[in-house]
């Protein structure tokens, strides 16, 4: 896709995630619950109730097929959608190579680039 500047393609997904906050410091900020809507090697895609400060890191438990993976991440943004909730693009930070593995399963079987409802 022209003028694409993403490094991995994306996969829609709608799986629960829950995530806790950690500011600058590794304090707790915040914690909630959100749903994936694209996942990639690189980043996660989420939509989520509240707006998610862009200074924060995120430990994740994201639910993919039935496993459970724990995740560590940074906020790249967060805008409100015509909905009232908020996409949250999360990139994925010290990602272990079993997980990538696993990630690279599900984006092979779920299939191609695929983009964020509306």
């Amino acid at each position: 896709m022209e003028g694409e500047k993403r490094q991995y393609p994306r996969t829609g997904s709608h799986n629960l995630v829950s995530y806790v906050c950690h500011d600058d410091k590794n304090r707790v900020v915040g914690e909630g619950m959100g749903r994936t809507l694209n996942v990639s090697e690189g980043g996660i895609l989420l939509e989520t109730r509240d707006a998610v400060d862009t200074s924060y890191s995120v430990s994740m438990t994201v639910a993919l097929e039935d496993e459970l993976m724990d995740i560590q991440g940074r906020v790249i943004f967060s805008k409100k959608r015509p909905n009232g909730n908020y996409e949250t693009g999360i990139q994925f930070l010290g990602i272990e190579e079993k997980k990538i593995r696993f990630l690279r399963q599900f984006i092979t079987i779920y299939g191609g680039e695929l983009h964020s409802p509306e």
